[in-house]
C-alpha cells in the first residue's frame, strides 16, 4: 500500500480494515487520513472505478465503514467519520492516477531533496515503470523529469479550467449532466479565460 494512500501507521491500519469492505461494494479507496486534534476526523476518500461517486453512495460507504470500524475498533478516542469524493483537484495516491490524469497540471512533493528541491509543479506526462513523468520549467524551458513513485510524499491536481472541462465532459458522456448544463459551465469557463 502506498504512503500516499495512507501515510501514518494508524492510517495504514485503518486502510487494511476498510479497503476490503469498500472494494466489495464496488468502490476504490483513494485516501485515508486520521487528523488529530481535540475532535479527531477520519477522512476517507472513495470513488467508483470510473472516477465518480454520488452523495448517496458516500452515505452507503459511511454506513458500511462505520460498522466494520465499530467491530475492529482501532481508534481509541471518539472521532468523526467523513466519507467524500476526491474532488476535482484530487490527491494523486496511486501510480495509475498519474496515467489517468496525464496532460493536467499537478503539484508534487518528495520526501527528500531532488536536485535541490522537494516541490515540483508541472504537466503530468504519465508513467514509465515505477516513475512518474512531469514536465516542469527549468531555466525558462520545459523539461520532462522522472520521479520514482516511492519518493513522493504528496501529489495533487491543480484546479484549472481545462481540468474542470475534462471532468465535466466525462460526466456528460456518462449521462450525469445534460448538454445544457455542460454548455452553461463551458460559457462561464470561456468568459473567465477572456478576463485573464
Amino acid at each position: 500500500m502506498s504512503d500516499l494512500l495512507a501515510k501514518s501507521a494508524m492510517d495504514r491500519r485503518i486502510a487494511e480494515i476498510i479497503q476490503p469492505v469498500i472494494e466489495d461494494m464496488g468502490f476504490e479507496l483513494v485516501r485515508v487520513r486520521l487528523m488529530g486534534g481535540q475532535a479527531p476526523i477520519l477522512q476517507i476518500m472513495v470513488q467508483r472505478p470510473d472516477g465518480q461517486i454520488e452523495v448517496d453512495e458516500c452515505a452507503q460507504v459511511s454506513t458500511a465503514v462505520s460498522a466494520v470500524m465499530d467491530v475492529e475498533d482501532p481508534i481509541l478516542d471518539a472521532y468523526t467519520l467523513e466519507v467524500s469524493s476526491p474532488g476535482i483537484d484530487r490527491p494523486l495516491t496511486r501510480l495509475k492516477d498519474f496515467d489517468r490524469w496525464k496532460d493536467h497540471v499537478a503539484k508534487i512533493e518528495t520526501t527528500e531533496l531532488i536536485d535541490g528541491r522537494k516541490r515540483f509543479k508541472g504537466v503530468l506526462e504519465g508513467t514509465e515503470g515505477s516513475e512518474i513523468l512531469i514536465e516542469i520549467e527549468e531555466a525558462g524551458a520545459p523539461v520532462t523529469i522522472g520521479l520514482e513513485f516511492e519518493w513522493l510524499s504528496d501529489a495533487k491536481l491543480v484546479l484549472t479550467d481545462e481540468l474542470i472541462r475534462d471532468v465535466l465532459r466525462g460526466r456528460k458522456d456518462a449521462g450525469q449532466i445534460d448538454e445544457t448544463q455542460f454548455d452553461e459551465v463551458q460559457t462561464v469557463l470561456d468568459g473567465s479565460e477572456e478576463e485573464t
